[in-house]
């Protein structure tokens, strides 16, 4: 009979077979595969090396083509819209303090008067300000002579009303050049800064010849598209009342939610307004410029980088 001694031994001899095999095939192979191992780190880090190399020297072309539009910018728009008035109208918490500098800089590069710049927090076009909002629009409380649309959306209401009190009337107007009422301006944003709908930049915001919507990003929540169909009906109401609008964004509002990317996705909308998806650059803040030269030859285009665009607008001589 075999005793548990046998056994034992047999269990023993089997542990350290497995035990030798794994040391010699560690051994043989622990070489090869480290060295192999190693041989690919120093590749990736070779690789890694050359890419932040060609990353900087693109990061320095870059500023260096930035710095030139930037230099160049004045004497590119220098004079196109001499006598001609600018409203800014600040879409999104997004944009950038230096943006909206760099726009009204070069707008009185180019001879325009900036008339003010006006700021729509997320309660434009948010639906829970819906019904106070048409009552005041609806109500006694406006301006003598300004008569908002008959429509049901509140929104084409308030676009109506900020444009006849915002917009000086452009060519082929009955009214065309007729200021409206600094008077009435002032009452109407006042009351809707009351309802939180909007609110001033500047000490004083009057009426202009064009507008220029600065946006950026996309917007969010359960609001978002309301919201951005206010902007569109707000810019499209601009630009059919006076001489011409400009919606200048970011690449990030060309997306889904983005203020660009919605103009842009309605042909009917984006056929009379005129798009901007690289202001947050000096060249797209040239374009959002030239563009206003252009809408005043009732000429409007999409500009940037993004696609089916082109660079910027062509000069109008």
């Amino acid at each position: 009979m075999i005793d548990f001694r046998y056994h034992l031994v047999s269990l023993i001899a089997v542990f350290l077979a497995v035990a030798l095999g794994i040391v010699i095939g560690t051994t043989q192979l622990n070489g090869p595969v480290l060295t192999n191992l190693q041989n690919q780190v120093a590749a990736l880090q070779e690789d890694k090396r050359m890419l932040e190399d060609e990353t900087q020297q693109l990061q320095v072309a870059l500023d260096q083509v930035g710095g030139f539009e930037e230099a160049v910018g004045p004497s590119l728009v220098a004079g196109t819209l001499i006598d001609r008035s600018v409203l800014l109208v600040i879409g999104s918490d997004e944009v950038p303090v230096e943006v909206v500098e760099g726009v009204t800089g070069l707008l009185a590069d180019a001879g325009a008067t900036v008339t003010g710049a006006l700021r729509l927090p997320e309660g434009f076009g948010d639906p829970a300000n819906e019904a106070g909002l048409r009552s005041y629009l609806t109500g006694p409380g406006l301006p003598p002579g300004t008569t908002p649309a008959a429509t049901d959306d509140t929104g084409e209401l308030l676009a109506d009303v900020l444009a006849d009190v915002l917009v000086v009337p452009g060519p082929g107007s009955e009214e065309a050049g007729l200021v409206p009422d600094p008077a009435a301006t002032a009452s109407v944003l006042a009351g809707l800064e009351e309802l939180e709908v909007l609110s001033r930049d500047t000490s004083s915001v009057a009426a202009a010849d064009f507008a220029v919507l600065l946006t950026a990003g996309t917007a969010t929540g359960d609001d978002a598209e309301e919201r951005t169909t206010a902007l569109v009906q707000l810019a499209t109401a601009m630009d059919a009342r006076g001489s011409g609008a400009v919606i200048a964004g970011d690449l990030a509002a060309v997306e889904d939610g983005g203020l660009v990317g919605a103009v842009r996705a309605d042909r009917p909308v984006s056929d009379g307004l005129s798009t901007i998806d690289n202001v947050d650059t000096p060249a797209g803040r040239i374009s959002a410029v030239l563009a206003l030269v252009a809408e005043s030859t009732g000429n409007s285009g999409q500009y940037g980088v993004g696609e089916g665009t082109q660079p910027v607008p062509t000069p109008v001589s």
